[in-house]
């Protein structure tokens, strides 16, 4: 049995999770560390449903108990400080996404990951039956273009449209993203942007900005096109089966650090092609660059959900 702890349960995602994992017999929620805008009576509920064993108030003390800690703290800002116990006690880390939000908090996971600590990760859309799917019928090295378009905001739920694509593209390396610009019909205002990869592929995403809208993709290989409306009932279980296989030492499907990283630079450059015009490698990009806010955020997120 896989035993997980949660750090901060300030979205669905935790007891999502934790009610899928009741399912089967492969991994539980045993530990909660809450430091978050959620109240002690949600913590104790959370603790109640779901079997939990104990609330941490030291995660270097959670970190001697569970085999990994899931970060869900919906401000990724604050990613790499509830991260660094456990990764100092060689705990791997699951990082719910956004993983993080500018480069100098990547290239602290990029270090992390050269010394050989295990970071895991990160949307589920890069895990889906529909991914499934197209592998069973095609291969990465046939693509030639994808697109995919998601709703809400511009970087917490839009990263699951680029985090899809790199699902698709597998390994293959973005070069560059370029703004191509927005539109605004009938007061729903979409932006669109273009990833180009070292390899040719193409890719689109975009993103409706007033509503939430279902995640697809258009996959257009060498022969035929593939089209898929992502079930969005199904998707938190596809990742937490590959997550449990990759504890077990079943086929390892979960995406490498590099890939993880590789969904927010390619965003980081999209909001600096927004602001600057052109396309912007990823290779260019600098510390100094514009970047998501995690806490602004966090402020957000708790006002909507009442606190």
């Amino acid at each position: 049995m896989i035993r997980i702890g949660t750090v901060n349960i300030d979205t669905s995602h935790a007891p999502s999770f934790a009610e899928i994992l009741l399912k089967e017999d492969r991994a539980r929620y045993t530990a909660i560390y809450n430091d978050g805008f959620r109240t002690d009576e949600e913590v104790d509920s959370f603790i109640k449903k779901f079997g939990l064993e104990k609330r941490y108030t030291d995660l270097y003390e959670m970190a001697e108990n569970i085999d990994v800690a899931f970060i869900q703290s919906c401000d990724w800002d604050r990613h790499i400080e509830l991260c660094t116990p456990f990764v100092e006690k060689n705990v791997p880390v699951f990082i719910d996404k956004p993983i993080v939000g500018n480069l100098r908090d990547a290239r602290i996971i990029e270090k992390w990951a050269a010394e050989g600590k295990v970071i895991l990760g990160t949307s589920a859309m890069r895990y889906t039956y529909e991914h499934d799917d197209f592998f069973k019928n095609a291969a990465a090295e046939d693509i030639i273009s994808v697109t995919a378009t998601v709703g809400v905001d511009e970087f917490n739920y839009a990263i699951h449209a680029v985090e899809e694509i790199l699902g698709f593209v597998n390994d293959s390396a973005p070069v560059s993203t370029e703004f191509v610009g927005a539109n605004d019909a009938n007061g729903v205002e979409v932006d669109s942007y273009r990833v180009i990869f070292a390899n040719g592929v193409s890719a689109y995403y975009h993103i409706c900005k007033k509503g939430w809208q279902p995640s697809t993709a258009v996959v257009m290989t060498k022969k035929t096109t593939f089209v898929y409306k992502i079930d969005s009932n199904k998707v938190y279980e596809a990742m937490l089966k590959q997550v449990c296989n990759y504890f077990e030492g079943r086929e390892n499907k979960m995406a490498s650090v590099k890939s993880m990283l590789d969904a927010v630079k390619i965003m980081l450059a999209g909001i600096k092609s927004r602001k600057y015009g052109g396309a912007q490698l990823l290779c260019g990009l600098t510390e100094d660059d514009p970047c998501f806010d995690g806490y602004k955020f966090y402020l957000g997120y708790k006002a909507a959900n009442g606190h």
